[in-house]
């Protein structure tokens, strides 16, 4: 069986993002059975979903899986699935779609990885029972994507001394009303951790026009801000374990 896999991301025009795709595909080839694997996007900038399944198609592969790469199973993931699943009556390329990115030891893993690595980038020498942590997730009205959410802050709540979350827009709290919840429990310590693939434009913008001005207006002590998910093993491990699922099953 020759396979080939497809990444599906959201789409930004930040260039770091296509870059971080490119390395993350690169590393699942490396540790995967794959003839090749490739990237496309759902919106905003081509290479869109068209795109990729005809270059894909241009392999010499039996089967394709197909992997939307997105923390919450919510309305993009319906779209991406939606999408691609149009071409399969073109081919005889058999389609294998995974699971999205959510609900997953491994993100708590890689959460916990990057507040661990910013306290010591910031020489914070504290136990963890003694750190606040507050989860900045992107914000969906699907009640899936809120699961997904809950999940990493319910994991996290016996390692810290308060874990809470807050969304970047659609969904209440926002990140204002986040902080005002952080700074009534007088943290030592605050970690701010941004639940996000990519540090794409919204991360960017959003750190400068809410994040910024609200820590200003603040009494906190002490407050530090985590990368972005990234290109972290944990995350190509998971990939390749989604894709597994469904290849296993077929």
């Amino acid at each position: 069986m020759k396979r080939g896999l497809l990444l599906i991301d959201r789409g930004s025009r930040v260039r770091e993002v296509s870059e971080e795709l490119e390395t993350i595909c690169e590393r699942i080839k490396a540790k995967g059975d794959y003839v090749f694997t490739d990237f496309c996007l759902l919106e905003v900038k081509p290479p869109f979903i068209e795109d990729g399944i005809s270059k894909c198609l241009k392999e010499d592969i039996d089967s394709l899986t197909i992997v939307p790469y997105f923390l919450y199973p919510g309305k993009k993931v319906k779209m991406a699935v939606t999408d691609v699943m149009k071409f399969q009556k073109d081919t005889k390329v058999k389609f294998l779609v995974t699971k999205p990115m959510s609900m997953h030891k491994n993100l708590v893993d890689i959460v916990e990885n990057r507040i661990s690595s910013t306290l010591k980038e910031n020489n914070v020498e504290l136990s963890n029972s003694k750190v606040d942590v507050m989860i900045v997730g992107h914000g969906s009205k699907d009640p899936n994507a809120q699961f997904s959410l809950n999940y990493i802050v319910d994991k996290l709540k016996d390692s810290y001394r308060n874990v809470s979350r807050c969304w970047l827009e659609i969904e209440q709290p926002d990140i204002i009303e986040g902080i005002k919840k952080c700074e009534n429990n007088n943290p030592e310590v605050l970690v701010i951790v941004f639940y996000f693939l990519h540090e794409g434009t919204h991360v960017k913008r959003d750190v400068s026009n809410d994040l910024i001005p609200a820590l200003k207006d603040s009494n906190i002590k002490k407050p530090l801000i985590t990368k972005h998910l990234g290109t972290d093993q944990k995350m190509i491990e998971l990939i390749l374990e989604r894709a597994k699922e469904v290849e296993n099953a077929n």
